[in-house]
């Protein structure tokens, strides 16, 4: 067990009136069983305490020696067909990881050790809400460490016309995005949301993933979509939602978007501080994001996070209280 503290007033008087917002891990350990959304597998699971300035690590438990150990960051992501998958030097990769990653942006989870038997996060319902409800379980803790965020400092952007992905500079993280499909069901939705104090959960999280009939088959034959059911995704067949029990959400797709973008730009290892547009935009392209982001030096800064605002202006990662940018 890392040490922590329990607050952030040793800091916050050693910093004047700004209080220092500190890194989080979990109190305990937890662990959960599930099958792959793509390879079908059993799988189990376990979300572990971390010491300060870890990160996010996946551990390959039925492997052996360092040939285990994967950061969950850009740099990692070997694999974006239908989902992100990680991967080391080794070879070992962990794929589907989007969904977990988002539950522990939400959360503010900075520093946790994820044990898994198998190479592929197990889907649950198709959403992130189970995670969050593990990390709940198990309890969160401060570290004595400050937290740090990449704020925006210049517009950066990648795609096309079709699709794209962009970022500006903003006191807070903000998502809007838009998607258009032929189906009938889902066809043009846009959402934007400011993603903090809570709004990742109570807004975002319930968005199960989806997918269309028509193409199952392909998916299959792709070694993809294996473990995909009604009781772990939205299945759309034309302008007919499949689901029995419909839709969690009327825009319960556009939604999903943003969970899973949320997710991916966790990778980049801190929460972002800016506005991100996004149209029609995927794990490849949101994986492309990042490496251009950190290729362009002028374009981001790492900053310490505290409560010292600007009054009425929340500057916060999806934290339960306002923070500022130090």
């Amino acid at each position: 067990m890392p040490d922590a503290i329990e607050s952030s007033e040793a800091m916050s008087a050693a910093s004047g009136n700004s209080k220092v917002v500190l890194q989080k891990t979990l109190k305990a350990s937890i662990g959960c069983t599930g099958i792959g959304l793509h390879s079908g597998k059993k799988v189990a699971m376990s979300l572990n305490p971390a010491a300060p300035d870890t990160g996010i690590v996946f551990h390959r438990s039925d492997l052996e020696g360092t040939d285990r150990i994967i950061p969950a960051r850009w740099d990692h992501v070997v694999d974006t067909r239908m989902a992100t998958t990680i991967g080391n030097e080794s070879g070992a990769c962990v794929s589907t990881v989007e969904h977990l990653m988002a539950a522990l942006a939400g959360c503010g989870i900075d520093n946790a050790i994820i044990e898994i038997d198998g190479a592929e996060v197990p889907v649950m319902d198709g959403s992130s809400a189970p995670f969050i409800f593990l990390v709940e379980c198990a309890g969160m803790v401060e570290q004595a460490s400050p937290r740090k965020a990449i704020k925006i400092e210049q517009p950066i952007e990648v795609g096309d016309a079709e699709k794209f992905v962009s970022a500006t500079p903003d006191e807070t993280f903000s998502v809007a995005f838009e998607i258009d499909f032929e189906d009938a069901a889902v066809a043009r939705q846009h959402l934007s949301m400011r993603l903090v104090n809570g709004t990742f959960k109570t807004e975002i999280a319930r968005a199960r993933t989806f997918g269309f009939v028509h193409e199952v088959d392909a998916l299959r034959k792709a070694g993809l979509a294996l473990g995909g059911s009604l009781d772990n995704a939205v299945v759309i067949s034309g302008d007919t939602i499949l689901n029995g029990d419909g839709l969690r959400y009327e825009d319960e797709f556009v939604r999903h978007k943003i969970l899973d973008c949320v997710g991916d730009l966790y990778l980049a290892g801190a929460p972002i501080i800016g506005q991100i547009d996004a149209l029609r935009s995927g794990h490849a392209l949101n994986n492309q994001f990042l490496i251009s982001l950190f290729a362009n030096e002028d374009a981001w800064s790492y900053v310490e996070m505290s409560n010292a605002a600007v009054p009425g202006v929340s500057h916060s990662w999806d934290q339960e209280s306002e923070l500022a940018i130090a």
